[in-house]
């Protein structure tokens, strides 16, 4: 995963320095995780943390970009974060990016700048359609 996390062009985080035990801590202790395999090879992840409400991680590898990946592993990561209760969800991405095109157009909402200058997006829960 942090290959993959390291082989992106925009939101590679090289400021903060990242462990394995970081990623096992996400996925088993504050969140879970997902993986797209291709030949072996993790080319996609995403890690939602429950704790926060938020989205910790989701990149595709460069060259598996456009297959629809980045969707589905978002799609099911929210969707899991719902179960978990959460009425409204979070996530940081810098500014001038595709991921901030990326979450626009699945709905999250700006609602401001983190410390760190990113773009702070909001996702509240879905009303129910049942009725």
């Amino acid at each position: 995963m942090h290959r993959v996390r390291m082989a992106v062009h925009e939101n590679r985080l090289v400021s903060m320095q990242l462990s394995a035990r970081d990623y096992v801590v996400a996925i088993e202790e504050t969140g879970r995780g997902w993986v797209v395999e291709s030949e072996g090879d993790i080319v996609a992840f995403a890690i939602g943390d429950t704790v926060e409400g938020s989205i910790w991680a989701l990149f595709v590898e460069p060259g598996h970009e456009g297959k629809g990946f980045g969707r589905r592993l978002h799609d099911v990561m929210v969707e899991w974060l719902w179960e978990q209760g959460h009425e409204r969800l979070w996530l940081t991405t810098d500014p001038g990016t595709r991921a901030e095109r990326f979450y626009e157009a699945a709905g999250w909402r700006r609602v401001g700048l983190s410390s760190r200058g990113e773009i702070r997006f909001e996702l509240a829960r879905p009303l129910s359609r049942s009725g």
